[in-house]
Parts: C-alpha cells; sequence; structure tokens
C-alpha cells in the first residue's frame, strides 16, 4: 500500500513493505485504522514493531505481523474493558490475534483505539 500522495513513507510503511500478503495488506488495513482514529498519533518502530506513538511520547499501540495472524497491542487494560466482546479471539496479556484467514472487527478494534487514547489523556495510563 502506498502512502497518500504528497506525504513521506514512514516507517511503518517500510516495514509493511518487506512484509509478503497476507501479512502486509492486513497490517495495512491496521495502520490505516489507527491513521484514521488517532490523527495526532506519530508512527514509530519501538521493539520492531509498528507503534502508535501520543504528541507527549507515550506509545498508544502496536501492531505487528507473525505467521498467520496480525496482533493489535494495547494495554492489559484496555483490552480488558473489551473482555465481553473479545471472547472467542485469542489474546494475549494486551494483545489481540487477528488470523489472516478471518475478517478483521474493524468496529471493535476503532473502539479499543479510542479507548487506549482516552485512558491515557484521561487517565493517565501509560504504555506497559
Amino acid at each position: 500500500m502506498t502512502p497518500p500522495t504528497g506525504s513521506r513513507p514512514t516507517m511503518i510503511d517500510e516495514y509493511l513493505a518487506a512484509l509478503e500478503d497476507p501479512a502486509r495488506t492486513r497490517l495495512a488495513e491496521l495502520q490505516n485504522l489507527v491513521r484514521e482514529e488517532l490523527p495526532e498519533a506519530t508512527e514509530a518502530i519501538k521493539w520492531g514493531s509498528p507503534a502508535f506513538v501520543h504528541p507527549r511520547g507515550t506509545i498508544l499501540l502496536a501492531i505487528s505481523a507473525h505467521k498467520a495472524h496480525a496482533n493489535f497491542t494495547v494495554t492489559p487494560s484496555a483490552k480488558e474493558a473489551f473482555a465481553d466482546e473479545l471472547e472467542g479471539l485469542e489474546t494475549g496479556k494486551g494483545s489481540v490475534k487477528l488470523p489472516y484467514d478471518t475478517p478483521m472487527p474493524e468496529d471493535l478494534l476503532r473502539r479499543m483505539a479510542r479507548h487506549r487514547l482516552a485512558e491515557f489523556e484521561q487517565d493517565g495510563v501509560n504504555w506497559m
């Protein structure tokens, strides 16, 4: 996926370019979703994974590519806020596994991203 006309490629764009499909497509979908929900966040590579960083420097969330799935990772508290809706999905400490061969729960992920932003800005919850 190419960046919008007139924009410079980000580190995440370079990360995506090195991936093969279906990982590249899924991570590009996640990147676009997060860009829409967290437009003020900057993009960076943290611990080898694409991360979205608040203007004050705190990581809001990260995404990553794996063999059979992508991960969407927020704080454990942000993940727990959606525990009921995450039933049926495999999760980790703050991550949600998104298998490449199943539809992405886009609405849920959008709400999780917005929740993570509010959790940081209103409650001061930092990254793990």
